[in-house]
């Protein structure tokens, strides 16, 4: 878990449920980085934004789907399914994310969330291989005429029939989250060669079976 992740969301009212049920707080106070007293003790705010490592950019880069959280004006938090081929979402670059919103049901509750708190919770899933990472992030709303040619990059084809704004996440914190209870889903793609084989060995048996003269 990153420095960053762990100060942004370990609140005190955090820590001491951690401490009533693990025995002691997870990882070093707000405000304390962990290197001991004196100048080496970092507050959120001097804590730079995470970024993201080649393994990090890949796992986003691959997935067909992701869940995003906003808030809303009322204080109620909103999540939403965002979902697309892969490469759909991608890195900009170590700070930045990148995906084109396209139309759905029109009633627009994440972007009215965003035009008053841009503030944003996200969660990739791999549940082939039970894979979570989790993400908090600033996401700036931009017209689609602004950078046409990230636009067409992230929605090519019959997407970009449905676009209707570009989305750049701005990245604050990330973390691994552990495998536990992800029950493990399969796509059709990840099915498709295991599946493909079943068929192979099939029409081979068939084969030998025509071959002796018997109706399979």
């Amino acid at each position: 878990m990153t420095a960053r992740y762990r100060e942004r969301l370990f609140t005190e009212a955090v820590r001491e449920a951690q401490a009533a049920l693990n025995g002691r707080p997870l990882g070093p106070a707000p405000g304390d980085g962990g290197e001991g007293p004196g100048p080496d003790r970092l507050g959120p705010d001097r804590l730079g934004p995470d970024r993201l490592g080649p393994d990090e950019a890949a796992f986003i880069a691959s997935r067909e789907s992701f869940y995003m959280a906003t808030v809303s004006a009322s204080g109620w938090p909103y999540v939403q399914h965002r979902g697309g081929p892969p490469g759909f979402i991608q890195a900009l670059d170590p700070g930045r994310l990148a995906f084109v919103d396209l139309r759905g049901n029109r009633q627009y509750i994440s972007l009215g969330n965003l035009a008053g708190e841009t503030r944003a919770a996200l969660f990739f899933m791999d549940y082939a291989r039970q894979g979570r990472l989790k993400a908090l992030a600033r996401i700036e709303v931009v017209a689609l005429e602004a950078e046409p040619a990230l636009v067409a990059a992230l929605a090519p084809g019959p997407l970009r029939e449905k676009a209707e704004r570009l989305m750049i996440l701005h990245l604050e914190a990330f973390d691994w989250n552990c495998s536990q209870h992800i029950t493990p889903r399969y796509t059709e793609a990840e099915l498709a060669p295991a599946i493909g084989k079943l068929h192979a060995r099939i029409r081979e048996l068939e084969a030998r079976l025509a071959a002796l003269g018997e109706t399979p």
